[in-house]
C-alpha cells in the first residue's frame, strides 16, 4: 500500500552488537585447544576420505544454521563461496530438502548432518545412515560424522558463550 510518503535508508547502518558472555578461549584454553585438535582430526579424516571442500562447508553451514551459531554461519557461508559454491546454492542450504540445487550425495550428507545435529530428537535413524551409505563409503560416512560432531562442538561453544562475533562487511 502506497501512503504517498517515501522512506530512505540511512547512509550508514548502526548494527546492534551482540555482547560476549565469556572469553571462552582465554578462560578454557586447554579445552579450546582440544576442540581445535578435534576439528583438525575431523579435517584429516575428510582429507583421507576425499570429501570435497564445498560439501564440507555445506555440512558445517547447515549444522551451524540449525544450532543458531551466528559466527559459524558467517564463517562457513564465506568458506563455501571460497570453495566455489554459488550464492544460489549457499542460500539454499537452509532449505536443501525443497531445493533442486543439490546432488543425491550432497542431500544424503545434509540429511545425516541434520539427524546427527538433532540427535536428541531423531536418534539418528537407520534410514538416514543407510541413505548416507548409499552415497558414501563407510570411511566417507565416518568422516562426515566426525565433521558434524566437530562443528556441533564449535557451535555449542559459540552459542553458549558468544565468544566470537561475526563482523558486518560493507553493504
Amino acid at each position: 500500500m502506497n501512503t504517498g510518503t517515501t522512506t530512505t535508508e540511512p547512509a550508514t547502518r548502526t548494527y546492534v552488537p551482540i555482547p560476549r558472555r565469556l572469553d571462552f578461549d582465554a578462560l578454557a584454553p586447554v579445552f579450546s585447544r582440544a576442540v581445535s585438535a578435534l576439528d583438525d582430526g575431523a579435517t584429516a579424516e575428510l582429507d583421507r576420505a576425499g570429501i570435497d571442500a564445498q560439501l564440507r562447508e555445506f555440512v558445517r553451514l547447515r549444522a551451524s544454521q540449525l544450532n543458531g551459531c551466528a559466527y559459524c554461519v558467517d564463517v562457513h557461508t564465506a568458506a563455501a563461496r571460497e570453495a566455489g559454491a554459488t550464492d544460489q546454492r549457499v542460500h539454499a542450504v537452509a532449505i536443501w530438502e525443497d531445493s533442486p540445487f543439490f546432488t543425491a550425495r550432497e542431500r544424503a550428507a545434509l540429511a545425516l548432518t541434520e539427524s546427527v545435529t538433532r540427535l536428541s530428537e531423531t536418534h539418528v535413524p537407520s534410514s538416514v545412515v543407510t541413505g548416507a551409505l548409499a552415497e558414501f563409503s563407510e570411511e566417507e560416512t565416518a568422516a562426515l560424522i566426525a565433521l558434524v560432531i566437530a562443528i556441533n562442538t564449535w557451535n555449542a561453544i559459540g552459542v553458549a558463550t558468544r565468544c566470537w562475533s561475526p563482523q558486518p562487511k560493507g553493504d
